[in-house]
């Protein structure tokens, strides 16, 4: 099919056909009616944009092209839109500069409308009210850490007008099954109800994978790669000779608990607690000693790190204020009783295995549920044996919060996911691309360190390259980086033409995927994208003409800033952070 007939083959609106068990079946409606008792079944649905996963990436680039005037169909597993931030329960880490620069208006909003949200609804102490940088859970980990359940109301309320207007339709509670194809274009993908089984037809003339591991790419026979990838292949200095495909990071488990000094919550001993209670890592660098422990491996240092755990308050310096993501000091205690944090430490960190890129499916499933028999045994050990500060042992108060989760148990509705599946893409972000150390070596006789400036920036973010122990032995990798560019050419794949990753599925490698990966970062670029396709709806081209033509490229880009999308940093930002003497 050419690229024009392609472009203008498919619908605008979301709009419901019924479509018989074969595709392109002639057969009249009429008869479909009679012989398909439950219709939706055999439902065919249309829009401008077909979004498979609802995460951070993939709200936002719902958002994005819904401002811009397209139609949007987006499909979530769970119940919750935002990924990481709710149905995996993490607060978001940001860069520090977010609160007035690094961050575009959208995003800005979205935490506006977030602290807002505790601000009308949540009875805050008089001195908090006014309090511009509202910090509801005053965790040490975020400057806006806060309960996953309040994200998705936020997030349901932002999308809610175009739902109501017809220009969005949200599928919850669907995975992607099959993928239809035609040449190096998607034109269909399939999606299966988890509620009822029954399968529905998405079809546009452009398709988002926002899933938490890249499920459309081997779905759609995309190009891509997973873990390790070698020295040779990357250049990267701390890359490894042999790349290793299954060399992924740990996933967590994570869950929400409150304390309860007066409660006795001790659930039953876990399955196989006793082999996670003397659970010791064998890693490289070596790790500090039991999992189950309050002593861990610093990531930065490798060096052992103890901190206590008090759930009172009493100590503020605990793996309690890690990510405490409701703090009942801010609020009538009265109402707010108990202060809530959210558990993804070191000890609950999974690397026994993978959960994507097994044989098969059942040996994925298998390393999910130890991953959360892991979470569960650390929760159990809190209640029962950890140390506490008065000499004692274990937290029987202890409590976890379904609530807080959206789930039955108190743990989140997935596990939080740090690595996937990534396009073959365009162009491939590298370490020496925003490594600090490595930058500081080519650019020896510049007065600060400045990181790879891409001509086909889309935005832009920042974190630290932070790898977590790996599946295949490797201990934490966790060194500075520079304010970085998201450059177009990592969300491209080599050779489909429509399909866009929005989450930790672009262009990076194992190494720079852990500065990429990050709430704020993939927010950017959905956000990016839609702009990208409202762009090539209006130029009637595709994203790769966008990047290889210049001129395309700079009204583009005009677009982006008139979206109020940063595409550079600040030289003040670029010059503290880029000292040579700044670590």
């Amino acid at each position: 099919m050419k690229r024009r007939e392609f472009l203008f083959s498919m619908g605008t609106a979301p709009v419901l056909y019924l479509a018989s068990s074969k595709r392109g079946d002639k057969s009249s409606i009429a008869t479909k009616a009679k012989i398909n008792k439950n219709l939706s079944k055999k439902a065919e649905l249309k829009a401008d944009i077909i979004i498979v996963g609802g995460g951070v990436g993939g709200v936002a680039c719902a958002l994005s092209s819904l401002q811009h005037g397209l139609s949007v169909i987006m499909t979530e597993e769970t119940s919750w839109l935002g990924g990481q931030m709710t149905s995996q329960a993490v607060p978001p880490d940001e860069n520090p500069w977010v609160e007035d620069k690094g961050a575009t208006t959208r995003y800005k909003q979205f935490r506006n409308v977030l602290r807002d949200f505790y601000r009308n609804n949540y009875p805050l102490r008089e001195e908090y009210k006014n309090y511009t940088n509202l910090n509801p859970g005053n965790g040490n980990v975020s400057r806006i850490c806060h309960e996953p359940r309040v994200s998705a109301l936020v997030i349901e309320n932002l999308l809610s007008p175009y739902i109501s207007g017809k220009k969005l339709m949200v599928l919850k509670r669907h995975i992607p099954i099959s993928i239809e194809t035609k040449g190096d274009y998607f034109s269909a993908v399939q999606v299966r109800s988890l509620e009822t089984g029954n399968e529905i037809w998405l079809s546009g003339p452009y398709f988002i994978d926002a899933t938490e591991t890249g499920e459309l790419l081997p779905l759609g026979k995309v190009e891509y790669v997973t873990g390790m990838e070698s020295q040779k292949e990357t250049g990267e200095p701390h890359a490894p000779t042999e790349a290793d495909p299954k060399g992924m990071q740990a996933c967590t488990w994570c869950f929400a608990m409150d304390y309860n000094p007066d409660g006795d919550h001790r659930i039953d001993k876990p399955e196989n607690y006793d082999f996670w209670r003397s659970f010791v890592p064998q890693l490289d660098p070596p790790w500090s000693g039991p999992l189950l422990s309050l002593t861990a491996t610093h990531p930065v240092t490798l060096k052992d790190r103890t901190l206590p755990f008090d759930p009172t308050g009493k100590t503020k310096t605990s793996w309690w204020n890690y990510r405490q993501i409701l703090d009942k000091n801010l609020f009538d205690t009265h109402i707010i009783s108990y202060s809530i944090t959210l558990v993804n430490w070191p000890q609950n960190d999974y690397f026994l295995g993978n959960i994507i890129e097994n044989p098969t499916k059942e040996v994925d499933l298998y390393h999910e549920r130890k991953a959360k028999e892991l979470s569960f045994a650390l929760f159990y050990w809190l209640q029962t044996e950890v140390p506490r500060p008065d000499g004692g042992t274990g937290w029987k108060g202890l409590r976890l919060r379904p609530d807080v989760t959206g789930s039955e148990d108190g743990f989140a509705m997935r596990p939080y996911i740090r690595e996937a599946r990534r396009i073959k893409a365009e162009f491939t972000v590298c370490e020496q691309h925003i490594g600090k150390d490595v930058r500081k070596d080519f650019l020896r006789n510049q007065e600060y360190i400045t990181p790879e400036i891409f001509k086909d920036t889309v935005g832009i973010g920042y974190y630290r390259i932070d790898l977590h122990p790996r599946t295949n032995g490797k201990n934490y990798f966790d060194v500075d980086s520079l304010p970085f560019q998201i450059p177009l050419g990592a969300l491209i794949p080599q050779r489909v033409e429509n399909l866009i990753p929005v989450a930790k599925n672009i262009g990076t490698t194992h190494i720079t995927n852990g500065a990429y990966r990050l709430h704020h970062v993939e927010w950017h670029m959905g956000e990016a994208v839609g702009c990208l396709l409202s762009f090539c709806k209006q130029k009637n081209v595709l994203p790769r003409q966008v990047r290889s033509n210049s001129g395309l490229l700079e009204q583009f880009q005009m677009m982006l800033q008139n979206d109020a999308i940063p595409l550079h940093w600040d030289e003040e930002v670029l010059k503290q952070k880029g000292r040579k003497d700044n670590s």
